[in-house]
């Protein structure tokens, strides 16, 4: 069914989250559909995981650090569940009750994809302390973003500036885990998670993850025909840091 923009304004929010593995351009994308969401009027609320909050990025710092290399599994699948426990509380829920679009950068899935088929943690319990997170907060879509090219050619895509985080670190036989996991999430999950391929320019791109969403939203249903609305992402540098005007948004993230 599709969800108009009054219907979101009376407290029924909307919440979409972007999953893939690194080099995809899920930061660029997001924010390319945050911006078209509040050109039709919506508040629209940009968050990535781990982080979104003060005790989120914080801990965020600890978790992506190479210097952190001793962190144990268990106890890193623990840290991304406060954080996001923490997101649910103080930004997500109170943002979704009053009627806000949520874009964010990772949720539960990565924790399935790394914790689980990454670190090899068990896929029950990690369910279990995600169930435990959110309090029954739960993606409406899911948007899975891919290049089409396999973990090695992503991660030198990601990297290349050499600023590798510790995850990145792990190396392409754990890269290819979590892609492997990702593709049985979108098989096991079909309503709510939709594979974008981010393998052409921008603009193709684009219309791809709008026409994702397209069904929530007929703002941008009404968009998905317009040549010239999509070609201008192709000259589109988007900085990662940069705020988004007209609405409320921490960090979306540096990376894609």
């Amino acid at each position: 069914m599709t969800q108009s923009r009054s219907a979101v304004a009376s407290g029924d929010g909307i919440f979409i989250t972007f999953e893939g593995g690194d080099g995809a351009g899920k930061s660029t994308h997001i924010r390319f559909l945050a911006e078209a969401l509040m050109d039709a009027g919506y508040e629209v609320v940009c968050l990535r995981e781990p982080g979104g909050t003060a005790i989120g990025e914080a801990m965020r710092a600890i978790l992506l650090d190479p210097a952190q290399d001793q962190i144990s599994p268990r106890a890193e699948l623990l840290v991304y569940e406060a954080c996001r426990a923490q997101l649910i509380d103080e930004v997500i829920a109170p943002a979704l009750k009053r009627g806000a679009v949520v874009l964010c950068d990772r949720f539960t899935d990565s924790t399935h994809a790394y914790q689980g088929a990454g670190r090899g943690l068990d896929d029950v319990f990690i369910e279990q302390a995600n169930v435990f997170a959110c309090q029954g907060v739960a993606p409406h879509r899911t948007i899975l973003m891919t290049t089409g090219s396999d973990a090695a050619a992503n991660l030198a895509r990601a990297t290349h500036k050499g600023n590798a985080d510790r995850l990145e670190l792990e190396g392409e036989a754990f890269h290819n885990r979590v892609n492997a996991a990702y593709e049985k999430l979108a098989l096991r999950f079909p309503d709510r998670v939709v594979s974008v391929v981010s393998d052409k320019e921008k603009a193709v791109t684009a219309r791809r993850v709008f026409g994702a969403v397209a069904d929530l939203f007929d703002e941008l249903a009404a968009l998905l025909d317009d040549d010239e609305y999509f070609s201008r992402f192709n000259t589109r540098h988007v900085s990662a840091e940069a705020p988004l005007a007209s609405s409320q948004t921490t960090q979306i993230g540096d990376k894609d």
